[in-house]
């Protein structure tokens, strides 16, 4: 607080501004990272999963459903739209784009691992990727603004084979493409156009997800 008046006292008189609006202008490089965090954490709240949902298994492709169908939302309002340019982190550090992706379809679910909803959809989606890894790529990247220690040190217990930990600690991707809610899952084409978007946990082997997935798949 010391820090604060001392920033205040030191805009000197010729600055007419009243107290609150220096004080603002004090703030507002603090509380900015804080409001966006604020803004995924009640985005996911509102998709909050029951206590009694499972978490993760130990053999995430053969686990049951975690998330019910039905919590999810389908938008195809973006449908032609082309994939963002935001760079995220790549299980092996390199920093790259969904234009790595091109050339095959591709389901991008954005997540965290403090997101209830997430975690629940999570092993439903690990065995989607199993099961449709010669026609779809599956690519998980997570909002976790605390960065890869937080996600690997959650993925490390996960057991999964086919999904990797995908890394965008920024949380770019989320509100330029989820509107900062949490799970938002969308499906891009071969050539990198929006077919839909889910927002909301969804049970990935469930009957709607495999006809969204078909969808997807015809372009």
């Amino acid at each position: 607080m010391d820090a604060f008046i001392s920033r205040i006292t030191e805009a000197g008189p010729s600055e007419k501004r009243p107290p609150h609006m220096l004080l603002e202008s004090v703030l507002r490089p603090e509380i900015v990272p804080l409001l966006g965090l604020a803004l995924l954490t009640a985005a996911c709240d509102r998709q909050s999963a029951p206590a009694s949902q499972p978490k993760a298994t130990e053999n995430a492709a053969d686990a049951s459903p975690s998330a019910p169908a039905g919590l999810g939302v389908v938008d195809r309002t973006h449908a032609g739209a082309a994939m963002p340019g935001n760079s995220f982190e790549a299980p092996n550090g390199d920093v790259i784009t969904l234009a790595n992706f091109k050339g095959e379809p591709v389901l991008v679910n954005l997540w965290a691992t403090w997101c209830g909803p997430c975690v629940a959809e999570m092993p439903t989606l690990e065995a989607l990727a199993k099961r449709e890894v010669a026609r779809v790529q599956v690519v998980a990247i997570s909002q976790d603004m605390k960065g890869r220690e937080k996600v690997d040190a959650w993925w490390k217990d996960q057991n999964f084979s086919v999904l990797q930990p995908y890394v965008d600690k920024k949380a770019d991707l989320s509100f330029e493409i989820g509107g900062g809610t949490l799970p938002t899952t969308i499906m891009f084409d071969a050539a990198g156009k929006e077919v839909w978007r889910v927002s909301g946990a969804l049970d990935w082997m469930g009957g709607e997800a495999k006809t969204l997935i078909e969808e997807g798949l015809e372009g």
